[in-house]
């Protein structure tokens, strides 16, 4: 029997996909809890709209991200200032948070803090770092920051 899933179900297939089963397994499991639906001539043809619709919408997405993740890469100059003592430490460290802040009010550009990765250890010493901002999905963007003393 064919079947479109409404749900990733493991060992048989992805979310969307038309996929084959035997007639047992879907009847008695799969369509009654609500995992699948039959695979009619109608919900293929709502299925294909349906895709057809979110590959538009995935697109431009897409493309809205691609343009922050080119702002973001684009940013040069970046000081994030913070107390430190004699000796170059800083008390605390620096975060994920400051970093945003530090972005949305030198360059104003929005970025979420959870979207923000620093690379290396963290952050207890003044100098030079990198920092990744995962963008959407597969699109990344890094850039470099200072830590200054205040």
């Amino acid at each position: 029997m064919e079947i479109i899933l409404k749900q990733d179900v493991q060992h048989v297939g992805y979310k969307d996909e038309i996929v084959k089963v035997k007639d047992g397994y879907a009847n008695n499991y799969l369509i009654p809890q609500g995992l699948a639906i039959m695979a009619t001539a109608s919900a293929k043809k709502v299925l294909a709209e349906n895709l057809k619709q979110r590959a538009f919408k995935e697109q431009k997405i897409r493309t809205e991200a691609e343009a922050s993740a080119a702002k973001i890469a684009a940013i040069n100059g970046l000081k994030i200032a913070t107390k430190a003592g004699e000796n170059g430490k800083i008390y605390g460290s620096v975060n994920s948070i400051q970093l945003s802040d530090a972005i949305k009010a030198q360059f104003d550009i929005d970025v979420d803090r959870k979207r923000i990765a620093i690379k290396g250890e963290a952050i207890k010493e003044l100098g030079s770092y990198q920092a990744v901002v995962n963008v959407y999905k597969d699109i990344k963007a890094e850039f470099s920051f200072d830590v200054v003393a205040e």
